[in-house]
């Protein structure tokens, strides 16, 4: 499953982000995003692109095609 599939309010924890390139996953780490960590779908722009995140306590958004290669699971 990925980060989309979510619907809104659901909560998921990240499983892989290795379909990233390297130095745009060493910025979403930096940001909190790392694997095994508790994300929730807050909600997507009304024409579906942003997404809106939470993780560790700090709402991030990020392009639809971008959460599309980040692998969760439910919680």
């Amino acid at each position: 499953m990925v980060l989309t599939q979510l619907s809104p309010g659901q909560s998921a924890r990240i499983k892989n982000m290795n379909h990233l390139g390297r130095a745009l996953r060493r910025k979403l780490m930096v940001m909190g995003l790392l694997p095994q960590t508790e994300v929730i779908y807050l909600r997507a722009a009304p024409l579906g692109d942003p997404l809106q995140i939470q993780c560790q306590g700090i709402c991030l958004s990020m392009q639809k095609s971008l959460a599309q290669q980040i692998e969760v699971e439910p919680v």
